[in-house]
């Protein structure tokens, strides 16, 4: 015994794989697309004095200063040690930001070494 379906059934079946095999793909491919734009500084050291220094390596990341901005990518350590390492280097960090979440008073005294 055969089964056959009519023509209209196995174009359904047909086009349910293809919107399954788009949606599939597309899944896949959108968090790269994601995280392209996704590429802004990690941390952000506003310092009490300018540097002369653009370009560092502090805390185990690289950063990049202009004025007394300076911005990182994501490091290992946490934000404290972060904070200290770019302390360390240029002095004074008068506002520090982890991932857009700035860094409490507190610990911002212990970074400055308070």
């Amino acid at each position: 015994m055969t089964l056959s379906f009519p023509t209209s059934r196995r174009l359904s079946v047909f086009a349910l794989a293809l919107i399954y095999s788009t949606l599939t793909i597309g899944a896949v491919v959108s968090p790269g697309a994601a995280q392209a734009r996704d590429n802004g500084p990690y941390y952000i050291a506003e310092l009490a004095a300018p540097v002369d220094d653009n370009r560092t390596v502090a805390g185990g990341v690289a950063w990049s200063c202009k004025g007394t901005t300076c911005y990182a990518g994501k490091g290992n350590s946490r934000p404290l040690r972060i904070c200290r390492g770019i302390q360390r280097e240029f002095g004074e960090v008068t506002s520090f930001t982890a991932q857009g979440k700035q860094l409490p008073e507190d610990k911002l005294a212990d970074c400055n070494g308070e």
